[in-house]
């Protein structure tokens, strides 16, 4: 590229730019990096427009897990903005009963115990299981979640149970796009990746071999190899 892209890239639930750091060295060098604020608003509607009104006028767009949610709707909103798409570990579907019921619940422990047995609760879903045992990884993963706090996580928790079935207008997105997964992502599986691929002309698919839902954490030199490439034009 002959200059550097701009490059906005959206955390999940409970995620800060802890989740992208491990990324940054590798795109640091193609792209000026920009981590959307998405705690502040408790809807996608809101959240999408909050970070447009901010974000540059044309961006590469990359988002996980929620921030893929939230992806979705900038794409509905305003898509000649985006010049680039990455989704991953993510899902086009809108949220299940069952799932609205369980992030009332983790809201509900969230306010009564705090956020460190919410982040415990929530890392079995979130990592593979070797990494169970991966104190620093782990820390991290409970600092974001402590960093967010309660209300934000009740706002996003919210912006998440309401979100639209985004898979009627997958067919809509035209720019190169990336779908990305860890291969036992528990929260987010490839069978919901796979959907997103298909939906999407010409989108690339790629399984992050012996990972799970947060693959720039996890898989960091393999994630960052795809988001690169996809980032820059090359075959991933």
């Amino acid at each position: 590229m002959s200059a550097p892209v701009d490059l906005l890239l959206i955390p999940g639930l409970l995620c800060t730019d802890a989740l992208y750091a491990p990324l940054v060295p590798a795109l640091g060098r193609h792209a000026r990096l920009v981590v959307a604020n998405h705690r502040r608003q408790s809807t996608m509607g809101e959240i999408a427009a909050q970070i447009l009104s901010e974000a540059p006028a044309k961006f590469a767009l990359c988002g996980l897990s929620m921030g893929g949610y939230i992806a979705f709707e900038i794409m509905r909103q305003a898509p000649e903005r985006v010049s680039r798409l990455a989704l991953l570990d993510t899902m086009a579907r809108a949220d299940t009963p069952e799932r609205m019921a369980g992030r009332k619940t983790a809201v509900a422990k969230a306010r009564a115990e705090g956020m460190g047995p919410v982040s415990k609760m929530l890392l079995p879903q979130w990592v593979h299981p070797s990494r169970l045992s991966d104190k620093d990884l782990c820390a991290t993963v409970a600092k974001m979640a402590a960093d967010t706090g309660v209300d934000a996580f009740e706002r996003q928790q919210s912006a998440i149970a309401t979100r639209v079935d985004s898979r009627p207008t997958l067919a809509r997105i035209n720019c190169p796009t990336l779908v990305l997964v860890g291969r036992q992502d528990a929260a987010a599986p490839v069978a919901e990746a796979e959907e997103i691929a298909a939906g999407i002309k010409g989108s690339t698919l790629v399984v992050i071999e012996d990972c799970g839902h947060l693959t720039t954490m996890e898989r960091p030199a393999e994630t960052g190899h795809a988001v690169l490439n996809w980032l820059v034009g090359r075959a991933v």
